[in-house]
C-alpha cells in the first residue's frame, strides 16, 4: 500500500499548495480591490494634470484625501484575512474533482482494530478509495468580483486610466511626481515662446495660392486688392501693435496670449509688428496693379462660309484670367438704339488666353440685313472690361422667294431703322392684305397682317414694335417655308436645347434644379415632335388630297412609339439618371431621322438586323410605293374616262352607257355640268404634279440605295409630264396615263429584280415576293387599269406571274402571310371584283374570270 500510496501523496503535496494559492488568491484580490481602485483613480487624476490646476494646499488635502482613502481600503481588506490550511486544500480538491464523502480523509486514517476480517474490510475500501483518485484537479482561482462590482466600473477605470497616460505621454513621468510631491512655493509661470504667422491672401478671382510671410521680414509683390493677416502668441508685454508708414493700429486679442489683425493692402507701404516699442517684423509691400483685359478680332468678322450666320473669330487676354466675353452689336442707322449683346463661350484650358470661335445664326433677327457695328468685349476678375477695334458690317439675311414674304421682311427692317415709321408701315400692310390672291387667300397669314397693323396704330407702347416685328416674321416664314418647315426647325432646336441640358448636367452633379431642368426640356421636345408629326400629316392631306390619303393607323403607331420613347425619357430626368436619358435620346433622334426620310421601323428588333436587311426592307418599302403610285394614277384615269363619257353625245333611243347597269335608270353623272368637268380636271392636274414629284424622291432614294434607277421609272416621269400637261390645257391624259401605269408596273419588276441581285433573297423574301406586291396596287386601280390594256409579258391582268413568265415556278415563291395592309388592300379588291362583276354589260370571258377570282375568297 505504501508503494503505491507514495506517487499519490507526492500528486496530493502539489495539488495542496496549488490549492491553498487559489484559495489565498480568491480571498485576497477582492480584498485588494478597493485599495487598486484607488490608486487607479489617483493615478488618472495624476496623468490628466489636474493637480497642477490646483493651489498648494487644495493639492495636500485631495493627497492626504487619497492617502486616507488608500489605508483604510488596505485596512479593510486585510482584516478577517488567513492564509488557508491543508483541510481546506482537501476539500478544494475534492470539490473540483467530484469527489464525495471526503477520500483523501480516508487515506490518512488507521483501522483501530486487530480484527483480520475487519482489517480486510478497511484495506479492500482504501483500496477502492485509491482507484477513485486517479485524476485530481484544483481548478482556477474564482474571487467572484463581479458579485461585488456588478456595474463592472473596475473596467471604466481601466479606460480612463489607460487614456490619461496616453494623454500625458512623455510627461506622464513629470506629471505623476507633481502629484506626489506638491510644491509648497509659488513657482514662476512659464512664458511660452513667441510665435509669429503672417500671410498674404491674393484676390479671389486670381486663383493664387496664399503667401506666407517670413517672421523676419523681407520684400515683396503682392496683386492688388490682397489682404494681409497675422496672428501673435506668446512672448511677454503688452498688446502688439501693426504700424504701416505712419499710423498705427492695435492687434485684436483672441485671449490673453493670443493676438491677430487683418487688413486690407491697397496700396505699396511698409509694415511694421512692434510690441512695447520694440519692432518684431518688418515687411516692404509693393502692389502689382491688375491692368484691364484687352480683346481683339483675330480676323475680321464677315458671313460664314456655309448658312447664314455670322463668323466671329476672336480672342482676349488678361494677367489674371477672363472671366466672360460678349460681341456688342450696335446699328449704324440709330446708334443710340439698345445694342445687342451675344455672349461668348470661354474656354477652360488657359483663363488667360482666350480664343473662340462663335458662328450665331441672325438672320431672324430684325437687323438682318442691315449695316452694324461690332466689337468685342471682355471682362476679367474684378470688373473691368477691355474692348476691341470696332468693325461695319451687313449682318446676314435670307433671302426670300415669296413676293409677300419679302415684302413683310422690309416692313420689318423699315421699323427696324426708324420705330416711328409706324404709319408708312401700317400702309404697306394695308397694301399686302388688300390681295389675298398674293398669299394664296391663307386666312393666317391675313389675319397676322390685320393683328399687326392695328397693333401699329393703337398699342404706343416702345415694346410693341418689336412684338409686331416678331409676328411680321413668323408670317414670312409661314409662307416661305409652310408649317412642316417651321416645325422641323423647331424640332432641332429643342433636341440642341435638350443635349446642351444634358452635358451641363454631366459637368455637375445633379440636383432637384437640374432634374426639372431636364424634365422640362423633354416635355418640350415631346411637344415638337407632336406639332411636327401633325404638321407632316397636314401636309401630305393639302399636296396630295385624294391621291396621298393619309394612313392614319400607320401614324398611330408611330406617335405610340414616339410617346414611349418620352416617357422613358421624362422618368430618366426625373430620376436623374442621365446615360439613360441620352440612350433614349439618341434612340429617338434615331427614329425621328427614319421618319424624315419615310422609312420609320416598324418595330424595336430592325435595330439588331444587319445593314442588308435594312436596306432590303428600304428597297421593299420603295416598291410598295411604286405600288400605291399605279393605284392612284388608276384612279385618275378613271375620272379621266369619266370626263370622257360625260363629253360624248347623249345615247340613242335604246343605247345604254358602258358603265350602266342595268335594270337601273340613267342619272346625269356628277361631270355632266363641263365648269364641274374643268375643276376635276385641274385638281387632277395638281395631284399629277404631286405624285410626279414624289416619284422622282423615289427615284433619288432607290438610285441613293442601289446606284442604279430603272429606266421605266423615267419613262413614267415622262408619261406623267405628258399627262399633267394635257389636263392644263384641256386635252385628252388618257394615253400618257396609261403608259405611266405600265411603265410604273415595269418599273416595279426591275427595281425587284436590282434588289435581288444587290442584297439576295432574304427570308420569305424573293423575285416573286416583290412581284406578288404589284397584285394588289394592280387590281386597285379601277378601271383605268383595265383599260391599261398592254400588260407587261408574263403578267396575267392582275399583274400576277404566269407559269410561262421568267424565274416564275410552282414552288410558292410569291406567297407571303398577309399584313394588316394587305388585308386591306385585299378586301378593297375583293370589292372591286363583286363591283365589276355586278356590270353584267362586259364580255362573257372577263365575266367568267372574275367568278373565278370571286370564288378564290
Amino acid at each position: 500500500m505504501t508503494e503505491a500510496r507514495d506517487p499519490l501523496s507526492r500528486r496530493l503535496a502539489r495539488g495542496r499548495r496549488l490549492a491553498r494559492w487559489a484559495l489565498s488568491w480568491e480571498s485576497l484580490w477582492p480584498r485588494l480591490w478597493p485599495a487598486l481602485g484607488v490608486v487607479g483613480v489617483f493615478l488618472t487624476v495624476a496623468f490628466a494634470g489636474l493637480f497642477s490646476f490646483l493651489p498648494a494646499w487644495l493639492h495636500l488635502l485631495v493627497l492626504a484625501g487619497f492617502v486616507a482613502a488608500l489605508g483604510l481600503a488596505a485596512w479593510r481588506g486585510a482584516r478577517g484575512f488567513a492564509w488557508p490550511g491543508d483541510a481546506a486544500a482537501e476539500r478544494r480538491i475534492e470539490a473540483a474533482s467530484g469527489l464525495t464523502h471526503r477520500p483523501l480523509s480516508t487515506l490518512r486514517d488507521h483501522a483501530v482494530t486487530e480484527d483480520p476480517a475487519a482489517l480486510a474490510l478497511w484495506q479492500a475500501h482504501q483500496r477502492r478509495t485509491l482507484a477513485n483518485l486517479a485524476r485530481l484537479r484544483v481548478g482556477g482561482p474564482r474571487p467572484a468580483l463581479a458579485r461585488r462590482d456588478p456595474r463592472a466600473l473596475r473596467l471604466g477605470l481601466v479606460v480612463a486610466l489607460a487614456a490619461g497616460f496616453v494623454m500625458a505621454g512623455g510627461d506622464a513621468g513629470q506629471r505623476l511626481r507633481r502629484a506626489i510631491w506638491p510644491s509648497l512655493h509659488a513657482a514662476p509661470m512659464a512664458v511660452a515662446a513667441l510665435k509669429l504667422e503672417a500671410w498674404v491672401t491674393p484676390p479671389a478671382y486670381t486663383g493664387a495660392a496664399p503667401v506666407f510671410l517670413d517672421p523676419k521680414g523681407g520684400t515683396l509683390t503682392v496683386p492688388q486688392g490682397s489682404r494681409l493677416q497675422i496672428a501673435l502668441s506668446g512672448g511677454r508685454g503688452g498688446v502688439p501693435e501693426l504700424k504701416v508708414d505712419a499710423a498705427a493700429q492695435q492687434l485684436r486679442a483672441l485671449d490673453a496670449g493670443s493676438f491677430a489683425a487683418e487688413m486690407p493692402l491697397e496700396h505699396g507701404a511698409r509694415i511694421a509688428l512692434a510690441r512695447d516699442g520694440a519692432e518684431l517684423a518688418a515687411w516692404n509691400f509693393s502692389l502689382q496693379a491688375d491692368a484691364p483685359p484687352t480683346a481683339a478680332f483675330a480676323e475680321p468678322p464677315g458671313p460664314a462660309g456655309r448658312g447664314l450666320a455670322l463668323r466671329l473669330l476672336w480672342r482676349a487676354e488678361d494677367d489674371w484670367g477672363v472671366t466672360a466675353a460678349r460681341a456688342e452689336l450696335r446699328l449704324v442707322a440709330r446708334p443710340e438704339a439698345e445694342p445687342l449683346l451675344l455672349e461668348l463661350p470661354l474656354a477652360g484650358s488657359n483663363p488667360r488666353q482666350q480664343r473662340g470661335l462663335a458662328q450665331p445664326d441672325l438672320s431672324a433677327h430684325p437687323w438682318a440685313g442691315l449695316a452694324v457695328r461690332i466689337r468685342i468685349l471682355a471682362r476679367d476678375g474684378a470688373g473691368q472690361e477691355g474692348s476691341s477695334e470696332t468693325r461695319e458690317l451687313t449682318l446676314p439675311e435670307r433671302e426670300f422667294n415669296h413676293p409677300v414674304a419679302r415684302a413683310l421682311v422690309g416692313l420689318r427692317k423699315a421699323l427696324s431703322l426708324d420705330p416711328e415709321a409706324r404709319e408708312a408701315v401700317r400702309r404697306g400692310l394695308d397694301d399686302l392684305s388688300s390681295k389675298p390672291d398674293a398669299f394664296e387667300n391663307d386666312t393666317a397669314t391675313f389675319l397676322a397682317m390685320r393683328v399687326a397693323r392695328h397693333r401699329l396704330q393703337r398699342d404706343r407702347r416702345p415694346d410693341a414694335v418689336a412684338e409686331v416685328q416678331v409676328l411680321m416674321w413668323q408670317a414670312a416664314i409661314a409662307l416661305e417655308e409652310g408649317r412642316t418647315d417651321r416645325t422641323a426647325r423647331a424640332l432641332a432646336e429643342a433636341r440642341e436645347a435638350l443635349r446642351e441640358a444634358l452635358a451641363e448636367a454631366e459637368r455637375t452633379p445633379p440636383d432637384a434644379a437640374a432634374r426639372a431642368e431636364l424634365e422640362r426640356r423633354v416635355q418640350e421636345l415631346r411637344e415638337a415632335v407632336q406639332r411636327h408629326l401633325e404638321a407632316l400629316a397636314e401636309r401630305l392631306r393639302q399636296e396630295n388630297a385624294e391621291a396621298m390619303p393619309f394612313d392614319p393607323s400607320q401614324r398611330l403607331m408611330d406617335q405610340r412609339e414616339l410617346d414611349r420613347r418620352t416617357q422613358e425619357m421624362e422618368q430618366a430626368a426625373r430620376e436623374g439618371r442621365t446615360d439613360r436619358l441620352q440612350q433614349e435620346l439618341a434612340e429617338l433622334e434615331r427614329m425621328l431621322d427614319a421618319l424624315q426620310q419615310g422609312r420609320v421601323a416598324r418595330n424595336e428588333g430592325s435595330n439588331n438586323n444587319s445593314q442588308r436587311q435594312q436596306q432590303r426592307q428600304r428597297g421593299q418599302q420603295q416598291m410598295g410605293a411604286v405600288q400605291d403610285m399605279v393605284q392612284r394614277q388608276g384612279e385618275m384615269l378613271d375620272r379621266a374616262h369619266r370626263r370622257d363619257e360625260a363629253q360624248a353625245p347623249p345615247p340613242r333611243n335604246g343605247e345604254r352607257r358602258p358603265n350602266a347597269q342595268r335594270g337601273q335608270p340613267q342619272q346625269a353623272q356628277p361631270g355632266d355640268n363641263p365648269q364641274e368637268r374643268s375643276a376635276e380636271a385641274q385638281r387632277d392636274g395638281r395631284q399629277q404634279r404631286a405624285l410626279r414629284r414624289a416619284l422622282g424622291e423615289l427615284m433619288q432614294q432607290f438610285g441613293d440605295l442601289t446606284g442604279e434607277i430603272p429606266e421605266a421609272l423615267g419613262r413614267a416621269d415622262q408619261a406623267m409630264r405628258q399627262a399633267q400637261e394635257a389636263l392644263g390645257q384641256g386635252g385628252d391624259p388618257v394615253p400618257s396615263q396609261q403608259q405611266a401605269i405600265r411603265e410604273l408596273q415595269e418599273g416595279g419588276r426591275q427595281m425587284a429584280q436590282s434588289m435581288q441581285r444587290q442584297f439576295g433573297q432574304g427570308e420569305g423574301e424573293g423575285e416573286g415576293q416583290g412581284q406578288a406586291q404589284e397584285a394588289p396596287g394592280n387590281a386597285q386601280g379601277g378601271q383605268g387599269q383595265e383599260r391599261a390594256t398592254g400588260q407587261a409579258q408574263g403578267r396575267d391582268p392582275l399583274g400576277r406571274p404566269t407559269r410561262e413568265a421568267p424565274g416564275a415556278n410552282d414552288q410558292g415563291s410569291d406567297t407571303q402571310v398577309p399584313q394588316e395592309a394587305e388585308m386591306l388592300r385585299s378586301r378593297r379588291l375583293q370589292e372591286e371584283l363583286r363591283r365589276r362583276g355586278a356590270e353584267r354589260e362586259r364580255p362573257p370571258t372577263e365575266l367568267d374570270y372574275i367568278d373565278r377570282l370571286l370564288k378564290s375568297f
